[in-house]
């Protein structure tokens, strides 16, 4: 690869920090020297930290971490409409490029916010990012093409239980794809039912997805896995990594030429 590899999907977790009400997730704590390892492993260089529903709109955890990795870093922040323009500002000469929707338990910002907070950021150069269960992809499809910013799906669009190629919902995901949008290649334990090694049933998809539209695919780690009890190793990661971006050509477009665009590094 020519250029720094980036994981686009991290999370960091910290004991002195605030849960947020009705958090589903409680994980250990995770920290930036815990990460570094990891890194090493992975062979990245730069990180987008994700902001977890454990803080809900409480990003401190997040930014803290995101400032010990310097400009290799990137953020993505949890927003709502009523977010001041003061503390949209702030939040992007941190390093924040995106605001996360999560549309499962424990998402602090919902459906109903969507397209406010999108208008609210658009100024901004941020995307958003949707972590949903990928099978209501088509009832949702027309609304996401009309937002006025960059959108990017989450976990091979986590379809639970996974879909085949051919259905409805991953024609809904491709019609996504195809006008522009962003998928991360990542966590295929989130939906899985065959598992590990190889996740062949959401592997499937993400082969569809890199002979698609390799320019418009993310890969992340999605460490350090939360509320998963036997978590993929940093060195399954890469090996899986491996088998879904099988060319030095695609590892390079996936791994350093699509996240330094979006993420303006």
């Amino acid at each position: 690869m020519i250029g720094p590899a980036c994981d686009t999907h991290v999370h960091f977790y910290d004991g002195g920090f605030p849960i947020a009400t009705g958090a589903v997730l409680r994980p250990s704590d995770a920290s930036p020297a815990d990460y570094r390892r990891v890194q090493q492993i992975l062979g990245t260089e730069r990180l987008v930290v994700v902001q977890p529903t454990t803080y809900g709109l409480d990003n401190s955890c997040q930014l803290e971490a995101m400032s010990t990795f310097g400009a290799n870093a990137r953020g993505v922040a949890v927003v709502d409409a009523a977010t001041p323009r003061a503390e949209l500002a702030r939040l992007t000469e941190c390093g924040v490029r995106g605001a996360r929707f999560h549309m499962l338990a424990g998402g602090a910002v919902g459906w109903e916010m969507l397209e406010d907070v999108a208008a609210h950021v658009a100024p901004f150069g941020w995307h958003i990012q949707l972590q949903l269960n990928g099978r209501e992809l088509v009832d949702h499809v027309d609304r996401l093409l009309r937002l006025p910013v960059d959108l990017v799906v989450d976990h091979i669009g986590r379809f639970m239980p996974p879909v085949e190629a051919d259905s409805a919902a991953f024609a809904a995901l491709l019609t996504l794809v195809d006008h522009g949008a962003r998928v991360k290649l990542s966590a295929p334990y989130e939906s899985s039912i065959l598992g590990p090694p190889g996740f062949d049933d959401v592997t499937q998809l993400a082969d569809a997805l890199v002979v698609r539209a390799a320019d418009r695919l993310l890969w992340a780690s999605n460490w350090p896995h939360p509320g998963q009890r036997n978590p993929t190793s940093a060195r399954e990661l890469v090996a899986l990594r491996d088998r879904w971006l099988p060319t030095d050509e695609v590892r390079q477009r996936v791994l350093v030429d699509n996240p330094a665009e979006l993420y303006d590094f």
